[in-house]
């Protein structure tokens, strides 16, 4: 019998009614040489997205593009998974890294994996494999609500064991991140939406959303800051929380704290707005999925906290600023705020990505307006590029995900192909995504190995290919 490997040589796929020989499929384009793996080294294939790699792949006129995408788009199936079908008491179990750093974090693990979803009913061991992801995110949970990163097991001690903190010998790193359990969520809700399957919802499962429930009430810190502290070293700087590890105070409003950003830089600010926003969208996503398993009291508790947090965004995060009333990023409930963005998501630019707004929403219209101007102390502007920096990277630089999130979320042709045309200019000759990039000298990047921003931009590309195709045909 063929293993799977072998079947994706020695077998025509199928795309779209075209059939695709292997020698086609996986062959050089014009100059452009694929930056994939060798077939015999890829972490994981999957015949249903080689399928739609070729399909879309036909629809992209330029061929530079077409490379990108064709490198991009599984890179996260190509070199970041451990997956094994039947263990921990028969379930599936896949561990994802993010790329150049070998740890999983619950953010980008299910960012990463989030546009393979959609074809999980044409092929059985993806959509095991993603049951992997879900069945890890249920125990990472349990392990520590709090830990943004976790190792593969316990066997090797972290290189963060040693900050001030509740760590554990599984954490790779132990950044409280409201938007860490908002993915694992995000995740097991598009998986039941696709495949209309709740038998992976167990006992374990349902614990591990009892215990976010749990931790989302805590860090409304209605009575106390709650049991999470982190400290650093005095020279971490972004990478510490003052206040004894606290963070700065807030005034109970019923938003939650996250103590750092999906930066995994400290907030200033606890009530990180776009991070609320997930919230509310995950928290009424995990409603349904309860009523569904006739979890009425679970359900009803996901829909209050729900509505309490969208009320109190309403009352507390709107700001009058010169282009109107936007959006906040981060606010305490004292008063004080923070206008600005990041270019990781969620972020103000991606709210109608997640869902938490609606794309002519006035308020959301003038928060764009203003992330994307000078108005935005991170919005950055070079020879090269335009877009949103972070305090991540160095100063002048500007990263791919925030080009991407500006395409994702425009319905305008010229503004969307400048995201493309920007993308397929600065990726250094490398063929993939990057962190971030200097917009006056794009050779000069950090990370030349992220997974997240590169399947994210195939994403982009599939849903151009879908929406708006003629695109494809003139970058």
């Amino acid at each position: 019998m063929l293993n799977r490997k072998e079947f994706i040589v020695n077998t025509t796929l199928v795309a779209g009614g075209l059939a695709i020989s292997p020698a086609t499929l996986f062959s050089a384009v014009n100059k452009y040489e694929s930056r994939r793996p060798p077939l015999a080294q890829r972490k994981f294939v999957s015949p249903a997205i080689e399928a739609e790699i070729a399909k879309v792949k036909a629809g992209i006129t330029d061929p530079e593009l077409a490379w990108l995408f064709e490198n991009c788009f599984p890179n996260t199936l190509d070199t970041t998974i451990t997956h094994h079908e039947n263990i921990n008491k028969g379930k599936a179990d896949t561990f994802v890294i993010t790329g150049d750093i070998d740890a999983m974090w619950l953010r980008d693990s299910s960012a990463q994996i989030f546009p393979y979803v959609p074809y999980i009913n044409q092929d059985p061991v993806l959509k095991k494999l993603i049951q992997g992801v879900i069945n890890r995110h249920a125990r990472s949970v349990l392990i520590d609500p709090y830990a943004n990163a976790f190792n593969y097991d316990a066997s090797r001690r972290s290189e963060w064991y040693g900050d001030n903190t509740d760590m554990k010998m599984e954490l790779h790193e132990r950044k409280w991140e409201v938007d860490s359990l908002c993915y694992v969520i995000r995740l097991a809700y598009r998986y039941w939406q696709v495949s209309d399957d709740l038998s992976l919802f167990d006992a374990e499962w349902v614990s591990a959303m009892k215990t976010v429930l749990k931790t989302f009430k805590e860090q409304q810190r209605k009575t106390s800051p709650g049991p999470y502290h982190f400290q650093r070293g005095i020279l971490a700087n972004k990478d510490t929380l003052t206040n004894k590890g606290y963070g700065a105070p807030v005034k109970p409003v019923g938003l939650i704290c996250s103590m750092f950003r999906p930066s995994d830089d400290a907030t200033t600010y606890p009530f990180l707005i776009p991070s609320n926003f997930f919230a509310m969208v995950s928290l009424t996503q995990l409603a349904n999925v309860f009523e569904a398993l006739k979890q009425d009291a679970l359900s009803k508790e996901c829909a209050d906290l729900s509505a309490e947090i969208s009320k109190a965004i309403n009352e507390y995060a709107q700001y009058q600023s010169q282009d109107g009333l936007v959006y906040s990023y981060e606010i305490d409930g004292l008063g004080n705020r923070l206008v600005i963005d990041e270019p990781n998501m969620p972020n103000l630019l991606s709210l109608t990505y997640f869902g938490a707004v609606h794309k002519d929403d006035p308020i959301y219209r003038n928060t764009r307006k203003m992330v994307l101007s000078p108005g935005n102390p991170y919005f950055v502007k070079g020879k090269h590029a335009e877009g949103v920096g972070s305090d991540h990277t160095p100063k002048g630089y500007v990263w791919h995900l925030s080009l991407i999130a500006r395409a994702l979320t425009s319905d305008d042709d010229d503004e969307i192909s400048y995201c493309l045309n920007t993308i397929k200019t600065t990726h250094a000759g490398t063929g993939f995504m990057h962190e971030g990039f200097s917009a006056d000298n794009p050779s000069r990047y950090t990370r030349k190995w992220f997974a997240w921003a590169n399947t994210l931009f195939g994403e982009l590309i599939i849903k151009i290919y879908n929406e708006k195709p003629h695109l494809l045909k003139k970058v």
